[in-house]
């Protein structure tokens, strides 16, 4: 793998997509994080609702609470959050307190996302960026769906 590939945004996302598996493994509603600074990723989460019994433990919550502790500091103005699926107002509400720099998310969530609801809550200076591997991180969230549909039947 070549050097420019590790730092893309893509393989980022990559690696977004495989904490959002681990939530699909853990029967959480699959999304993954990871935060990345200076072309290092500094943290990673994935949903742990379930888990924590706790409707705050959403990846990028998780993920921006990590990266602040490995920084020793409140502001991630110098990171990059990617996340598959598109924050809802909750994450949206935290990465505005968080001033990070950039998001770039995969698939839009069309019911609960902050851009339908809500799509000024993120900070002014934050560069949003979608549709990276959209189509990959769509489809694992409607596999989940379709899983608990058939498990619940």
């Amino acid at each position: 793998m070549s050097e420019l590939s590790i730092h893309s945004d893509e393989h980022y996302m990559k690696q977004a997509l495989k904490e959002a598996e681990k939530a699909y493994e853990d029967r959480e509603i699959p999304v993954g994080a990871v935060v990345v600074c200076n072309n290092r990723i500094i943290a990673r989460a994935h949903n742990q609702v379930e888990r924590l019994n706790d409707v705050t433990a959403h990846a990028e919550v998780l993920a921006i609470t990590a990266a602040q502790n490995h920084l020793g500091s409140r502001y991630l103005d110098q990171c990059t959050l990617y996340v598959t699926l598109e924050p809802c107002c909750m994450c949206a509400g935290a990465l505005y307190w968080s001033q990070i720099k950039k998001v770039y998310f995969g698939a839009r969530d069309e019911k609960r996302g902050y851009q339908l609801l809500n799509p000024d809550i993120i900070h002014p200076q934050t560069e949003v960026h979608t549709g990276i591997l959209a189509e990959e991180s769509s489809e694992l969230i409607k596999s989940f769906f379709r899983r608990m549909r058939r498990n619940n039947k």
